[in-house]
């Protein structure tokens, strides 16, 4: 449990601060509980709230050779939405590759897209299947928070939270705690200055957590 708490912690610091973090869930249990998640901060907070997330699988080089990712991929995603929307093309059979390339981006890169640097921390749900997620953020010197089984390495987590990463459960307990601490650190960060992010705030006012954090739900390891 203080594991997680000092995780959550941690997360909403960095939202409070303006801070990034990619979610990492590729494994079959873990993709619908952070596509759940996603929904939750979409509907919490404005768009563009550098909530990233990767679910279909690690790109091998999104931290070490980010800026050609980020050329080759994400700038090549926000140039195909703008040309299909804008519908720049000679031919119906143009839009439609146009469209198959953007989906197959999409797919793999849609959850990061709007990164403009490396991020400042990644979120790992397994990381004995995410080892080379967790190279590269070593490598690249960004803080590890992580669900930390028994038959994994935690060394390299800076911000380990012992759990089973096999029990859907107690990934979404876990997910959902660490998901509340980004919201209410995000809407702190809008209420102090506005000014650090380009980001809109729409006018719609987004639901605001008044609630200290409660003690989260024992999880159980294997």
């Amino acid at each position: 449990r203080e594991g997680l708490l000092a995780a959550a912690e941690y997360l909403k610091e960095l939202a409070k601060n303006g801070g990034t973090v990619v979610f990492v869930g590729t494994k079959r249990q873990a993709q619908p509980v952070l596509t759940e998640a996603v929904a939750k901060v979409k509907a919490a907070l404005p768009e563009g709230s550098n909530f990233y997330n990767l679910i279909d699988r690690w790109s091998g080089g999104f931290l070490t050779n980010f800026d050609t990712i980020k050329r080759n991929n994400l700038d090549e995603i926000l140039k195909l939405q703008e040309d299909i929307a804008s519908n720049n093309f000679v031919t119906k059979k143009e839009k439609l590759l146009a469209q198959r390339k953007l989906d197959k981006y999409t797919r793999v890169y849609g959850g990061i897209v709007g990164l403009t640097k490396l991020p400042d921390a990644v979120f790992l749900i397994d990381i004995k299947r995410e080892d080379l997620a967790v190279k590269e953020s070593v490598r690249t010197n960004r803080t590890i928070v992580a669900i930390v089984d028994t038959n994994t390495n935690p060394e390299p987590v800076k911000y380990q939270i012992p759990a089973n990463d096999d029990a859907v459960g107690s990934v979404k307990i876990i997910l959902d705690y660490l998901v509340d601490a980004w919201i209410e650190g995000r809407q702190e960060w809008y209420k102090l200055d506005k000014s650090k992010s380009s980001e809109t705030k729409p006018e719609q006012k987004s639901p605001t957590i008044e609630k200290p954090l409660k003690k989260p739900k024992e999880t159980k390891k294997k």
